[in-house]
């Protein structure tokens, strides 16, 4: 069943105007009104971004919010990170050897010319 547009979006509205209404009455963190107001206003959120996306392919800039998937996202993004510390540490050890690889360099710096020179004459 297609939505016309226009109807989904006068539904849109009228639950933009709920919505304040309740929150504007709201009795606590967690009242009733305002939770049904919300829901209300994400359902015909999205039935005017599908009416719009099915008449003219075309969708609205914004996202609904939803804890659940919030929650998720910040998990993935924390192992993430996890694993970047893990990356960083082999990161330290690669700069840590390349260190010990400058001191052999920093050795034969200091080896006077004339000791190459000698060297290189008793072979």
């Amino acid at each position: 069943m297609t939505t016309e547009p226009r109807a989904a979006l006068d539904r849109l509205i009228a639950a933009l105007e709920a919505h304040l209404a309740a929150a504007s009455r709201r009795q606590g963190e967690a009242d009733p009104a305002v939770v049904a107001a919300y829901q209300t206003l994400a359902d015909a959120f999205e039935e005017y971004d599908e009416a719009l996306y099915d008449a003219f392919d075309e969708v609205t800039p914004f996202v609904l919010y939803d804890e659940a998937e919030d929650a998720a996202e910040d998990d993935d993004d924390e192992e993430l990170d996890d694993l970047d510390e893990l990356d960083d540490d082999d990161d330290d050890d690669d700069v840590l050897d390349e260190l010990e690889d400058d001191g052999d360099d920093d050795e034969l710096e200091d080896l006077d010319e004339s000791e190459l020179d000698g060297e290189r004459t008793h072979h």
